[in-house]
Formats: C-alpha cells, structure tokens, sequence
C-alpha cells in the first residue's frame, strides 16, 4: 500500500532527494552552481520548504536522477511531482 502523500511525506522526500544528491558528486556539484548555495548556507537550510522543492526541481531535470532517487526510495516520478507541489503551496 502506497504512502498518504501529505506536506511532511513531501517534505521527508526533500529530505531524502538532498541526501541522494550529496551521494552524486556532479549532480550536487551542478546544483550548488546552479543554486548559488554554499554548503554551508545549504545544511542551514536543510529543512526549509523552499529549499527542498528547489531539490526535488533540479532531481525532476535529469531521467537518470529521477530514476536512480525513485529507484532507491520506492517511489515514482509521480511522487516527486506531487510532493514537488505540495511544497511550492504555503
């Protein structure tokens, strides 16, 4: 049975698609460069909403991230875009 998908759930798979990231060297490289973020900046914000749908925007840019995090998490595309969303809404 599939996980309710609410802010937290949304927030959980921020979480965890940063910490996939960080297990991706070129990806993250790429992301703090396009982000403009600074490590330290980024563990201060860890938990920020914000943050973590700018995350789950850059994983949903590249098939092989998407596919890869999905793979790893038991998730789909679907859920990212949904808790992509969920995030963006105050």
């Amino acid at each position: 049975m599939r996980e309710t998908m609410n802010r937290e759930r949304a927030e959980t798979i921020g979480l965890d698609g940063l910490a996939f990231l960080a297990t991706v060297p070129e990806g993250f490289e790429r992301f703090l460069r396009l982000s403009g973020l600074e490590i330290p900046v980024l563990r201060e914000r860890a938990a920020d909403p914000d943050l973590l749908r700018a995350v789950l925007d850059f994983l949903l840019t590249e098939d092989t991230l998407v596919t890869d995090f999905c793979r790893g998490h038991g998730l789909d595309a679907h859920d990212l875009h949904i808790a992509q969303r969920l995030l963006a809404s105050p």
